[in-house]
């Protein structure tokens, strides 16, 4: 079952230039889904169109299996979303500032110290928000985001801007969320790397069109795929008949045959094949392209 789905939503601005084309997603539930793509791909511009701040112009958006356009106060009821900076009032504590979303939300005021416990904020007593960090605000807005029990949280960027340990904090924040109290995640970011050790399903969406979707396994396995085996031999003719015989299948190139990566059975075996029939073997590396690498051919193809 997936919390949201996304059939052909596409959108323009006045200038008529099209910034979504036809975006598919299926966010399944229970998941983190990184939303992945370059500056300018059509991040924001979606996760916006998601929580019904731009008017949808095409397409069909389903959120809990619920038709965003007909039940929208019903649907964002179970949403918590920090799109963008933090809204927060820099001159009010961080009780202070929840006390007021605890008014909005009309939900009791213990929930107040429950997400303050939630995200490490519990201590920071009478000091203002304008005071804190940006890991200790971004803390705060997704304590915001928590204070009426969503089922679903969005957020755009949220570590945007974070030193290293302020986006391990949220990384581990995110997590614990997820883990421990079965939060559907969606977050963007416009860099893999750093969203990497927290999702287990990714969309790479680039100039409006999504290039890529699937489990973060799957998106490993795509990198598997693109990586090879290089192999040089004083024999390349006998070497790719050896080959062939193992139903492996390479190219020549600048006299070293590149293969797709076998198994590490197959490797092995390869090896002791070629060495039995004489053949002296030069090299034999695995050539892997990071996850990174993949990442930048997907959004500039």
């Amino acid at each position: 079952m997936y919390c949201v789905e996304t059939h052909q939503l596409s959108y323009s601005f006045r200038s008529g230039e099209p910034v979504l084309n036809n975006i598919n997603l299926q966010i399944p539930n229970g998941s983190i889904y990184g939303f992945l793509g370059p500056n300018g791909a059509g991040k924001t511009t979606t996760l916006r169109l998601l929580l019904g701040l731009l008017k949808n112009q095409q397409g069909d958006i389903r959120i809990f299996n619920k038709q965003l356009q007909k039940n929208r106060i019903a649907v964002l009821r179970n949403i918590g979303s920090l799109v963008e900076s933090p809204s927060l009032y820099g001159h009010l504590t961080a009780i202070e500032n929840l006390q007021l979303m605890q008014k909005i939300y009309q939900c009791p005021a213990e929930r107040i110290d429950e997400v303050l416990q939630i995200v490490g904020l519990s201590a920071t007593g009478k000091k203002k928000a304008g005071s804190f960090s940006l890991g200790m605000k971004q803390r705060l807005s997704i304590a915001i985001t928590l204070m009426h029990q969503p089922e679903l949280l969005i957020l755009d960027e949220p570590t945007n801007g974070l030193d290293p340990n302020g986006i391990k904090e949220i990384r581990e924040l995110l997590t614990k969320l997820n883990t421990q109290q079965g939060i559907s995640i969606v977050i963007s970011s416009h860099l893999l790397s750093e969203v990497e050790k927290l999702v287990t399903h990714v969309g790479i969406i680039s100039k409006g069109s999504v290039v890529f979707q699937g489990t973060l396994k799957e998106l490993k396995d795509k990198q598997r795929q693109t990586s090879g085996l290089i192999l040089e031999t004083n024999n390349t003719e006998r070497t790719l008949s050896i080959l062939r015989t193992m139903q492996l299948h390479g190219t020549i190139d600048a006299g070293r045959i590149t293969l797709p990566i076998p198994s590490k059975d197959n490797i092995a075996s390869l090896n002791s094949r070629l060495v039995h029939q004489g053949i002296d073997v030069y090299e034999m590396s695995v050539v892997k392209k990071d996850l990174e690498t993949l990442f930048m051919e997907l959004i500039n193809q």
